[in-house]
C-alpha cells in the first residue's frame, strides 16, 4: 500500500493551567526535512521530537508547531516595574506626553516585560509526547488515505497504456508492411535492375531494425511490475519512480522506430499518461 509524502495533523493537549497544541503539516520532499516552531520550554526536549518525526515520516517537508496558551492565572512574564518607570522617566526628557501614551511606549521597548523559562517536568513531557504520537498517528492516517486516492489513479492509467499497446500490437503488422512497401516503391521507382536475393537481405535488415516486439514485451513487464509494487506491504515512492523511468524508456523507443504516423499518434498517448503518472510519483513516500 502506497502512501502520500502530503499529510496534516493536529492535537490539543488540556493542562490545568494551560493548552498545547500540536500541528504537523506535510508535503514532498526527496528527503527528509524538518521545520520546527517550538515553545521555548520545550526546547530542551526538541532532539527527542525530531528522531520521533523523523522515525515516523521518514521522507518530506515537515513543518511542527507547538505552542502553548494560558488558560489558568498562572502566568510566566512578570512586568518589570523598575525598568518601565526608567523607561517612562528617559521619555519625558525627549517627548511630552501624557502618563499612560508614555507607558505605552515603555512597556514596548526591552526588558520592560521579563518571561521565566518553565522547566518542563517529566509527567508534562510524558503526556507531550503521547500528544506528539497521537499527532502522528493522524498524519499517517492522512497520509495512507491520499495514497489509496493516488493508487487508484496510478491503476487507472496503467490499464489505459495497457489498452494503447494493445492498440499499437494490433497495428504494428499494418505498419512494417507499410514500411516494406514503401521501400519496394522507392526501389522501384529508381528503375535500376536490382539482385532479388540481395534486396530482400537487406529489406529484412531494415525492418528487423524497426521491430518493437522487444520493447513492447519490456514495456508490458514493467506495466506489470509497477502494478505489483502498488500492492507491496511499504510504500516506495522511489522504487516506482525508478520503474517509471524504464517505461519511458521503452515508450520512447518505440516511438523512435515505429515510422508510422498512427503508431506515433498512439505513442504520444501513453507519453501523456506516463507523465501524470511520474507527476503524482513525487508525492508518493
Amino acid at each position: 500500500m502506497i502512501a502520500s509524502m502530503t499529510g496534516y495533523g493536529k492535537t490539543i493537549l488540556q493542562l490545568p493551567t494551560k493548552k498545547i497544541s500540536i500541528e504537523i503539516k506535510s508535503l514532498n520532499s526527496k528527503n527528509l526535512d524538518i521545520n520546527s516552531r517550538i515553545a521555548p520550554q520545550f526546547r530542551q526536549k526538541e532532539l527527542e521530537i525530531r528522531k520521533m518525526l523523523a522515525d515516523k515520516l521518514e521522507r518530506g517537508k515537515v513543518d511542527l508547531f507547538i505552542y502553548t496558551e494560558i488558560t489558568g492565572e498562572d502566568t510566566s512574564s512578570t512586568i518589570n516595574a523598575v525598568v518601565v518607570k526608567e523607561y517612562i522617566k528617559q521619555l519625558k526628557k525627549v517627548v511630552d506626553g501624557d502618563e499612560i501614551e508614555l507607558l505605552k511606549m515603555a512597556i514596548r521597548l526591552p526588558d520592560a516585560v521579563t518571561t521565566e523559562r518553565d522547566e518542563i517536568d517529566e509527567e508534562e513531557w510524558k503526556m507531550l509526547s503521547n500528544e506528539i504520537a497521537k499527532t502522528l498517528e493522524a498524519i499517517q492516517k492522512y497520509r495512507l488515505d491520499e495514497g489509496k486516492v493516488l493508487e487508484a489513479d496510478f491503476k487507472n492509467r496503467v490499464e489505459t497504456i495497457k489498452d494503447i499497446l494493445e492498440k499499437i500490437k494490433v497495428m504494428d503488422p499494418e505498419r512494417v508492411q507499410i514500411v516494406r512497401s514503401r521501400l519496394e516503391k522507392g526501389v522501384a521507382d529508381l528503375k535500376e535492375k536490382v539482385d532479388e536475393n540481395r534486396f530482400e537481405q537487406e529489406l529484412i535488415y531494415y525492418i528487423e531494425k524497426y521491430d518493437i516486439t522487444e520493447e513492447i514485451v519490456r514495456l508490458e513487464n514493467h506495466l506489470n511490475y509497477f502494478l505489483s509494487a502498488l500492492k507491496s506491504a511499504d510504500s516506495n515512492g522511489k522504487k516506482l519512480g525508478f520503474i517509471g523511468q524504464e517505461m519511458g524508456r521503452e515508450i520512447n523507443t518505440i516511438g523512435s522506430k515505429s515510422n508510422h504516423a498512427p503508431m506515433q499518434k498512439l505513442v504520444v498517448q501513453m507519453k501523456d499518461e506516463l507523465e501524470k503518472i511520474k507527476e503524482q510519483l513525487l508525492n508518493v513516500l
